[in-house]
This record gives C-alpha cells, sequence and structure tokens, in this order.
C-alpha cells in the first residue's frame, strides 16, 4: 500500500487475467436473496428550500452527521448530496426497515441546524452548484466530463437518485437466471424511469424533460455512461466494455492523478504505460463507468430519480424488488417487456428511442404505459409473498392509483416546483 492509500504493489495485470477476473467478479451467480439500496439526498434549508445553503454551514452539518451511529454507510457526493447505502439485507422488510432507522436519525440531527433531505433527480432550484468535494478522483473526474460538455458537471453537483442492488441470479436459465436478469433490468430499467421521474425543473426552469436526471446521464460520456446491451452473454459483453473504455484517471501518490485522453484500459494493459496497470486499478476502473445497470458481482439499478417525501423512495424499491425476486412476478413482468425490445432498437441505454422517450414523456408514451399496467399489479399481487408490510403494500397500491392508471409520474406535478 503506498503512503496515500494507492495500492501499486503486486505483479502487474496481464489482458487474460484482467478479462478472467472480469467474468468471474460482475456475475455471482446463485439464489436471488439479498437486497440493498442507495439514496441520495439535496441537503436544504428547512425553513424555504429555495434558499441556497452557504457551503460553510452545509460543511459543519456533514461533519456533524458524520458522527452518527447508523447501519448503512453515511457518503456525499460532489455537490454536497447526502447518500446512505444500506448493508446487504436478507429481505426487503430488512433493507427498508434499516435505511427507515438511519433516515430518521439524520433527519433528526439536521431539523435543529434547520436543514432538511429533499428527494428529486436533479435539484429544481439550485444549479450549477459548486463543487464541495476536492478529491483526486472528482478533480479527474470534472476533468473528463468538461471534454463533452457541462452535462457532466451538472451530474456530479446536481443530481439524486434511489439505486437498488440486487443478486445477479441464479447460473442456470429459467426467471431467476443471471441472463434473464440482465435482459429485465435494460427493459425494465425505462419503465422504472417512466414512472418515477421526478426531474422536469432544474435550477428554476423547466427543461423539457420529465426525467432531467436521465438526459444528463445521456449527454455524459458517449461510451462510460452507456450499457453494453442487454443481447448475447453478459459476462463476455460487459467485460468487453469494460476494457475497451477509456480509463478516467490514472492514480497517483503525488501530484494530479493523470487522465490521458483516449487511453483504454485494454490499451493500458498492453503498453504498460505510463505505469504497469495491477489487479486493483481494474476495480477502480468499473467504479468508473456509470451505466444504467451495473454489474459488481450483484447488480446496480442505477436509473431510478430520487423521490420526494419522506418515504416516497420505498416505492420504487418495494416494486423493483417485487419484480426481480418473485418468479410469478418476473415472469409476468418479462413477457411485457420484452416487446420494448424493438422499441429500443440496437442503440445501447440510456441513448436510443426507447430510454430517451421514457427520460422525455414518462408514462405518456403508450408502450412504456401499457408495460407500467402489467408491472405494478404484478408487483402488488407479489409483495405480500415477498413479506412485504400491508404498509407498504398501501404505499405502492396508492401509487400505482395514483400516476401509473392514469398515466403520469411525480414530474407532472412538479412543473411548478420552481423559484
Amino acid at each position: 500500500m503506498s503512503p496515500s492509500g494507492i495500492p501499486h504493489s503486486g505483479p502487474p495485470l496481464t489482458e487474460s487475467e484482467a478479462e478472467e477476473l472480469l467474468r468471474c467478479i460482475c456475475f455471482k451467480t446463485g439464489p436471488p436473496r439479498t437486497v440493498g439500496v442507495e439514496l441520495e439526498w439535496f441537503v436544504h434549508e428547512l425553513r424555504d428550500p429555495r434558499l441556497p445553503v452557504p457551503p460553510p454551514r452545509l460543511a459543519a452539518a456533514i461533519d456533524g452527521v458524520r458522527a452518527l451511529p447508523l447501519a448503512s454507510a453515511l457518503t456525499f457526493e460532489p455537490g454536497g448530496q447526502l447518500e446512505l447505502s444500506s448493508p446487504p439485507a436478507a429481505s426487503l422488510m430488512e433493507c427498508l426497515d434499516t435505511l427507515s432507522a438511519d433516515l430518521r436519525a439524520v433527519r433528526g440531527a439536521l431539523g435543529p441546524l434547520g436543514l432538511s433531505l429533499n428527494g428529486y433527480g436533479v435539484d429544481p432550484w439550485h444549479a450549477p452548484r459548486e463543487r464541495m468535494l476536492h478529491e483526486p478522483r472528482y478533480d479527474a473526474m470534472e476533468r473528463l466530463f468538461d471534454r463533452t460538455g457541462p452535462a457532466g458537471r451538472a451530474m456530479m453537483c446536481d443530481s439524486a437518485s434511489v439505486q437498488i442492488c440486487l443478486d445477479a441470479g441464479h447460473e442456470e436459465p429459467g426467471p431467476l437466471g443471471y441472463h434473464r436478469r440482465w435482459q429485465l433490468a435494460h427493459l425494465l430499467g425505462a419503465v422504472l424511469v417512466a414512472a418515477f421521474a421526478t426531474s422536469p425543473v432544474h435550477g428554476g426552469r423547466p427543461t423539457g424533460w420529465r426525467s432531467t436526471r436521465q438526459a444528463l446521464w445521456t449527454d455524459l460520456d458517449p461510451v462510460r455512461a452507456l450499457a453494453p446491451g442487454p443481447d448475447g452473454d453478459p459476462r463476455a459483453a460487459w467485460a468487453a466494455h469494460v476494457l475497451d473504455t477509456p480509463v478516467m484517471c490514472v492514480r497517483s501518490d503525488d501530484g494530479p492523478w493523470q487522465a490521458p485522453e483516449g487511453l483504454t484500459f485494454r490499451e493500458w494493459l498492453r503498453t504498460g504505460r505510463p505505469r504497469p496497470p495491477v489487479e486493483d486499478d481494474l476495480h477502480y476502473h468499473m467504479t468508473t463507468l456509470f451505466p444504467p445497470v451495473r454489474p459488481r458481482g450483484h447488480l446496480e439499478l442505477r436509473m431510478v430519480d430520487a423521490q420526494p417525501g419522506a418515504d416516497g423512495w420505498i416505492v420504487p424499491v418495494a416494486v423493483t424488488t417485487a419484480l426481480f425476486e418473485d418468479p410469478q412476478a418476473t415472469e409476468s413482468v418479462y413477457r411485457a417487456v420484452k416487446p420494448l425490445a424493438e422499441y429500443a432498437g440496437t442503440r445501447p441505454a440510456p441513448r436510443n428511442p426507447l430510454w430517451l422517450a421514457a427520460a422525455r414523456d414518462g408514462l405518456k408514451d403508450p408502450e412504456l404505459h401499457a408495460a407500467a399496467l402489467v408491472a405494478f399489479p404484478a408487483a402488488l399481487e407479489a409483495l405480500p409473498r415477498i413479506g412485504a408490510s400491508t404498509a407498504v403494500q398501501d404505499a405502492v397500491a396508492a401509487f400505482h392509483e395514483r400516476y401509473v392508471i392514469p398515466g403520469s409520474c411525480p414530474a407532472d406535478e412538479l412543473q411548478e416546483v420552481r423559484s
């Protein structure tokens, strides 16, 4: 381990070793049992969220929250967004209960400071935020994203999400097989974008998108934020995608981290310059790829906007978990979303027509609406089977009645959330 904490020791990694590592570590198969969630929140003034929180005040609040004894991991995004990452849970309710308790503790600490947590896909009042975290990783990320436009800085500082993490699935084919779950994630993912869009306003102005957050991801680095596609062998496709994506940075012990333009990880392996990569470099490189579905042993579903309200986040977590964990629901929703593959075409998410329509039109899109009208009832039927409480079932049912049946989404009610 180097003095900076960046591991450079170990033998140089070969291309074949890297391919084998990726195949082994990204899709760890077995019975789907665990669920985890990452929640991102904006920290706003309690008395008036339209007022910006001065950075020194936000930094002091962050220091206070760090001292809380939480079960979830607490981190902060570059713009000061607060993130809670639950530990892997053995059931949906265990996950929801853990995060709910941690959120109560965080809100209890922020309230006396005059601050609150708010959930939107992008900050509806403040744009652009100044980057609060000045670390080598985010310096390198900003330099990289600046090459393609302003969307990268907005994504880093002005966006927030609900990320649902589920097991990759069985090795064997079937409703819970990893290959089927990989396909389902890329098709159902667009339905989740459409149903849970909460970001029609950014910086006080309507953007023309129901999920502006998803639109920002579309405008990022044209390779780094794309999915390799749901067809073919997921292990081979993902391994090739990782190796053929340019590195964001080459870490070092002193000075700025190098960001060699256009150097793919495969080329780095072959040339050994500016220094030979080791296994930890491959693991780090994977954390700099931001597709809507990211395999990291389990599947990270990264496409859902942060949700307004204290408990709004529970609905997308419950719906998604039910549709992936209950075999009957999985089979029903897979049949419903499979025709969306033709809509998506050959372009990868999120830049294909299906995902663009989800971000722009939400459930006003007739094909996405039709899929949602199958997905939500299937989830409602599955929730008792996976042990969801009556309160969780009622929350999903209320969302279904309020938004899904009429073909709407929270963004349609948030057009006026602006200064």
